[in-house]
């Protein structure tokens, strides 16, 4: 056994099978080693930001860690954006970088770099094993710290020779560490606090956003407390038979205006909530003014549990009130985004996963499927575009009997377009719909919003993606992919429902208006 097999030994005893991969010299000895361990799923993806968004995808669904598998510095530095938003959504994911040899680094070869600061930012923990003998202890010990509390990626450093060279020794088995209970006390103080004010609201951050945690929040909605979620949530259950808060507006303005007369903001795995950018003259921290904030449970904390205390010790209705079932009419005409959310909610089936990297078009989609049947949503946590292909590859390769749909806005799409290749490859029942405004249509937004004026010729052309419109079917076909073009709200629907018909890959491009 060699360092390479101690590595994939010890992940998969640690439950880690799948491994999503951009491999290079370095990291052949990991490649070979796969061929010795079958119960390990290899995943190849043709740039490493479809690599990292999709093992984003896959721990979000599966709960647990797959691994990465990355080309040095530069080959991490490509997939970074995509680890920026899976720390973001506290996804457990054990990165494996490739590096030189131990004894080759001090020679400065031209892919030489300092991977542990480039890789620092975006770990909660980093190391290199710098032995073959210390590869399977390292490798147990950073899926043990993959899943936190809160959880997030980690980074080990494998050299190429600790990977080749001999070893009697792999790693043990770990419990993955759980999340700690608040206090009895800190209950009581957060429910004697919600008595005492006028206008509170509970704001749930990821960590929150689940079956149990929702059922609980429900609760206390029923009591009179409203419920808001962080605007971008890891993952949301959606749809009938599931309690429906409302979510932080994303426009600082708008969202200071729907919490004004709000007197007390009650934290749960969460913190105090800012807008997304600065504005001249607008608000960074979205709390009223005269508000009071408490924390009733941190992101180490279970926020699931103390809600449902919470609502014990408050004694809120012995159930949450839910959405019952309601689908839209079918849109007719021009199509919008409002009439693929139709399309979409009166078509996808139970249980359907949602990869959100829509952008400008998600709202109408959320708006319409509110009380579709139901599924999960997972948003663009840390505001990196590009993870709404990658995140779908990981959601299907984790959830293999369940429809897994990919919202992408055209400008986001193209930023890791790869992942259809990866898609159509290993046959996952995806279907990717692009919608193709032919411009980056948000900042044209921004623009106004930052006070940076009208576009000019110049900056127009920055903000254009046409001249030439990017012809989407044929890209998609060229990755392998069927794919239609629909430019009225009566074919999106049509192609739509065949699309939840049929298993395996497919890919809608809605000209939208």
């Amino acid at each position: 056994m060699n360092g390479a097999d101690a590595l994939i030994e010890t992940l998969i005893d640690n439950d880690v099978e799948a491994c999503f991969a951009n491999p290079g010299t370095s990291e052949m000895q990991f490649v070979s080693a796969l061929d010795r361990q079958p119960k390990m799923r290899s995943v190849l993806g043709l740039f490493e930001g479809v690599v990292t968004g999709a093992a984003d995808g896959y721990g979000r669904m599966a709960g647990k860690p797959a691994c990465t598998l990355l080309h040095l510095g530069p080959g991490y530095g490509n997939g970074l954006a995509n680890l920026h938003n899976a720390r973001r959504a506290y996804t457990p994911i054990v990165n494996v970088v490739g590096d030189h040899a131990t004894y080759h680094r001090q020679y400065d070869a031209p892919l030489n770099s300092d991977i542990p600061a480039i890789v620092a930012p975006n770990s909660l923990w980093v190391k290199s094993a710098d032995s073959p003998d210390v590869v399977g202890d390292l490798a147990a010990e950073a899926v043990a710290a993959s899943y936190g509390a809160p959880g997030g990626p980690v980074t080990l450093i494998l050299p190429a020779d600790s990977a080749w060279l001999e070893t009697s020794r792999r790693g043990p088995r770990i419990n993955p560490p759980g999340k700690a209970a608040v206090s009895d006390g800190a209950v009581a103080d957060i429910a004697k606090a919600l008595r005492g004010a006028k206008k509170p609201v509970l704001l749930l951050g990821s960590g929150a956003c689940n079956d149990a945690a929702f059922a609980a929040a429900g609760r206390l909605a029923g009591a009179g407390i409203r419920v808001l979620t962080d605007t971008f949530i890891t993952r949301t259950p959606r749809g009938a038979g599931r309690f429906a808060p409302d979510r932080m507006m994303y426009f600082g303005e708008a969202a200071i205006a729907d919490l004004e007369g709000v007197d007390l903001m009650v934290f749960v795995e969460t913190v105090t909530p800012a807008a997304f950018f600065a504005y001249p003259n607008r608000p960074s921290v979205l709390v009223p003014d005269g508000c009071e904030t408490a924390t009733l449970a941190d992101r180490s904390h279970d926020g699931a549990d103390a809600l449902s205390r919470l609502a014990d010790a408050l004694e809120a209705p012995a159930q949450a009130k839910v959405l019952d079932l309601k689908l839209p009419d079918p849109a007719t005409g021009v199509l919008t985004p409002a009439g693929v959310g139709a399309a979409i909610a009166r078509h996808m089936p139970d249980h359907t996963i949602v990869s959100d990297d829509s952008v400008t078009s998600g709202q109408p989609i959320l708006n319409v499927t509110r009380t579709a049947r139901p599924h999960d949503w997972l948003g663009l946590t840390g505001g990196a575009i590009g993870q709404g292909i990658p995140v779908a590859v990981g959601a299907a390769v984790a959830c293999p009997d369940r429809k897994v749909l990919s919202l992408n806005g055209d400008g986001s799409a193209l930023y890791t377009v790869q992942g259809l290749w990866t898609i159509a490859r290993e046959g996952l029942d995806v279907t990717t719909i692009v919608f193709a405004n032919n411009s980056y249509r948000i900042l044209g937004i921004e623009l106004g919003r930052t006070g940076a004026g009208a576009p000019g010729p110049a900056s127009s052309k920055l903000l254009s993606l046409g001249e030439p419109a990017v012809n989407w079917v044929s890209l998609a076909q060229g990755f392998g992919l069927p794919a239609v073009r629909c430019e009225t709200a009566e074919a999106f629907d049509a192609a739509f429902a065949r699309a939840m018909a049929e298993p395996g890959p497919h890919f809608i491009e809605a000209v939208i208006a």
